[in-house]
């Protein structure tokens, strides 16, 4: 269900390769969420760092709420910047398995594959 890559690279020069590689792959940032700044500007105790970043293609987009326009609520997609016990890694949700379960559409499982395909390549070239 999950993707997951281990980076040699700290967080930031992660986070910067990981909004490069989205660019270089046909999506946009559409907004970037800092949780872990959020969680201690909260006074809340978190060590780790998390930043989830919110990519678009907004053709294959387009094509998925053509075909049913409930999954708007599973976009844009999410790719995560994050530490854990002293290391980075960079992942996410992988669309084809999540939408496998909202929908039997064999068009839109071939978006999802195509989609994957890129957020592999996104998190490859980024870690």
């Amino acid at each position: 269900m999950f993707y997951v890559a281990e980076s040699g690279k700290p967080f930031e020069e992660a986070a910067t390769a990981l909004e490069s590689a989205v660019k270089h792959n046909g999506f946009g940032v559409l907004h970037v969420h800092d949780l872990g700044v959020s969680l201690r500007g909260k006074g809340i105790a978190f060590a780790e760092e998390c930043r989830i970043f919110e990519v678009c293609n907004p053709a294959q987009a387009a094509k998925v709420m053509s075909a049913d326009m409930r999954l708007n609520m599973v976009l844009p997609c999410r790719v995560s910047v994050f530490t854990e016990k002293g290391s980075t890694k960079i992942g996410f949700v992988k669309p084809g398995r999540m939408l496998s379960a909202l929908s039997s559409d064999a068009e839109l499982a071939k978006i999802a594959a195509e989609v994957e395909e890129k957020m592999v390549r996104m998190v490859e070239e980024a870690k």
